[in-house]
C-alpha cells in the first residue's frame, strides 16, 4: 500500500499498533478472537474510566499504521484482517465522554469528566495553536527530535528520511519528522554531570579541527536510511567530558536542523523540550539557518498545556512567550563544517 496509509516507514520492534495486532492475532488466536476493542492508550484509561470506547485520530495518526490520516479512513489492513470490529466510533481528543463511573467513585477515584485523550506532540502542537499560531514548524526534544508542521504539502513527505504524516486535534495532517536524538546525543557525550553546558570556546575548537559526530549511533536511521548503527567520530577525538559534551550538543543541533528542514527550511521554527537545557543548543540551530527566524519557548509543560486547552472549550490560551536564541560568543561561521558534515552523513547512506 502507499505511504499514506502507513504515515510512516516500517520502524523498530513492536512500534505500530497493527504490527502488535498481528502478531496476538497469530500468536495467541483465542485471546485475539475474545477482544472487543483496540484502543490507544488514553481512549483505554477513558473507557476505563468511563466505559466509553471511542477511537482518536491523534493516536491512530501516530504511526499506527492503521489510519491514512489524510484520506481520513481506515488503513486496508483493518478490512483485509477483520479487524474492523475491534474499533470503536470515533472522537475528537476534545470531546468529552462522561464523568467516572460511579463504582469507582465509590472506590475513591476522584469525580470528574473524561476527555477523548490525545498523542502527546499533538497535545504539545495545540497549545501553539490555541496561542494563535498558524503555519509553524515546532521542533520539540528529548529521547526523539519530534518535528511537527502544519499547512504542509504532504508531497514532501519522504518515508525514507525518517518522515511522518501525524494528526491535528482536529484530525488534519501534519507533516512530521523523526530522529532518535537523545540516544544519538548520549552515545556521543557519555557519561556527564548534572547540568553541563556547551563552553563556546571549546566549541569553536571542534568545529576549528574538523571533529564531528556522523550518524547514526543508535538503531534508528533518523534522515539518513542505512545508517543505524553506523555512526562514527570523525577527525581528533574529543577529549574529556566538556570536549564530548560539546560535540554531542552540536551533533544535535545538526539532526534537528535535518528534521526542520525536511519540513520546511524557510518558515518560523519553535524548539522546545530537554535541549533547551543547554543554551548552546538553541544558538546552535539558529546559527545554523542565519537568516530564517528561530524562536526558543522555554516552557517544559507544553503537552500538559495543550491537553488543558483542548479542555477549555475552544478558549484561546494566552500568547506564548516566545524568544530568540542569544548568539554564542567566538562562534565561527558554521557553514562549511555544516556543508562538510552534510555531505558525509550522505555518503554514508545505503
Amino acid at each position: 500500500r502507499d505511504f499514506l496509509d502507513r504515515g510512516s516507514a516500517v520502524m523498530m520492534a513492536a512500534t505500530h499498533t497493527a504490527r502488535q495486532m498481528f502478531w496476538a492475532e497469530r500468536e495467541r488466536p483465542d485471546d485475539f478472537a475474545r477482544a472487543r476493542w483496540c484502543l490507544g492508550i488514553p481512549q483505554y484509561w477513558a473507557w476505563r474510566l468511563t466505559g466509553v470506547a471511542v477511537s482518536e485520530a491523534t493516536i491512530l495518526g501516530a504511526q499506527s499504521h492503521l489510519w491514512n490520516v489524510a484520506r481520513g479512513c481506515w488503513s486496508p489492513i483493518v478490512a483485509a484482517r477483520g479487524w474492523g470490529r475491534l474499533m470503536p466510533p470515533f472522537a475528537r481528543a476534545s470531546d468529552d465522554l462522561g464523568e467516572v463511573r460511579a463504582a469507582l467513585v465509590a472506590q475513591g477515584v476522584p469525580q470528574m469528566r473524561v476527555h477523548a485523550g490525545v498523542h502527546d506532540s499533538s497535545a504539545n502542537f495545540h497549545r501553539y495553536r490555541a496561542a494563535g499560531m498558524e503555519g509553524l514548524c515546532v521542533l520539540s526534544t528529548g529521547t526523539w527530535i519530534v518535528g511537527l508542521a502544519d499547512r504542509m504539502d504532504l508531497s514532501r513527505l519522504d518515508e525514507a528520511r525518517g518522515m511522518t504524516c501525524n494528526a491535528d486535534v482536529a484530525g488534519a495532517p501534519l507533516g512530521g519528522a523523526l530522529t532518535m536524538g537523545g540516544r544519538e546525543y548520549a552515545a556521543v557525550a557519555g557519561a556527564q554531570p548534572e547540568g553541563a553546558k556547551a563552553d563556546p570556546d571549546v566549541l569553536a575548537r571542534l568545529i576549528a579541527r574538523g571533529t564531528m559526530a556522523l550518524p547514526s549511533f543508535g538503531t534508528n536511521d533518523g534522515q539518513f536510511p542505512g545508517t543505524a548503527g553506523r555512526g562514527r567520530i570523525l577527525g581528533p577525538a574529543p577529549e574529556g567530558a566538556a570536549e564530548r559534551h560539546a560535540l554531542a550538543v552540536l551533533y544535535v543541533a545538526l539532526l534537528t536542523l535535518e528534521c526542520g528542514n525536511r519540513l520546511d527550511p524557510d518558515r518560523l521554527w519553535v524548539l522546545d523540550g530537554s535541549f533547551l537545557r543547554d543554551p548552546a543548543f538553541a544558538a546552535l540551530v539558529a546559527a545554523l539557518r542565519p537568516g530564517r527566524e528561530t524562536r526558543v519557548h522555554p516552557e517544559s509543560y507544553g503537552i500538559a498545556a495543550g491537553a488543558a486547552a483542548l479542555c477549555a472549550g475552544g478558549r484561546r490560551m494566552p500568547p506564548l512567550h516566545l524568544t530568540e536564541p542569544q548568539p554564542l560568543p567566538g562562534l565561527p561561521d558554521l557553514t562549511l563544517y555544516a556543508a562538510r558534515w552534510r555531505a558525509l552523513a550522505k555518503e554514508a547512506m545505503t
